[in-house]
């Protein structure tokens, strides 16, 4: 199959898979496995951080996973997944960081995002994510 013969459902299914492993390896506490879902280019915005490329999120998430986020996990549920041409994607979701001990995202902590995927040699891969507060 080439990337041309893709249908929107197809992209759908392989970029829901992405976020899921995503949800996986965080919970997990696996710094390298996160990092290795986003391309060598990729760039973090949140609040304050502005991280590029893979290798300063891996450094990024293994402190996090170290300190503040050690035993967290994400919550995210995205609203709209859009295929932008048959090898990219852009997903708007609801997110937030589950803390150790807690049962959800702690009230105010509710974010959006908005995640760039792309496909390289028939794998898709995290390019670009930014989130923001909600409200």
């Amino acid at each position: 199959m080439t990337s041309t013969d893709t249908s929107n459902s197809e992209i759908e299914t392989a970029v829901r898979d992405v976020l899921d492993r995503l949800q996986e390896t965080w919970s997990a506490g696996d710094a390298d496995a996160v990092a290795d879902l986003y391309t060598e280019d990729a760039t973090l915005v949140m609040t304050g951080v502005f991280i590029n490329g893979r290798e300063e999120i891996r450094k990024f998430m293994t402190d996090a996973f170290a300190g503040p986020l050690v035993g967290s996990r994400p919550h995210n549920v995205p609203r709209i997944i859009r295929a932008v041409g048959a090898d990219t994607a852009i997903v708007n979701s609801d997110i937030g960081i589950i803390l150790a001990g807690n049962d959800g995202v702690a009230e105010g902590d509710e974010r959006v995002a908005t995640w760039a995927l792309a496909r390289h040699d028939d794998r898709w891969l995290i390019a670009a994510y930014h989130n923001c507060p909600v409200g």
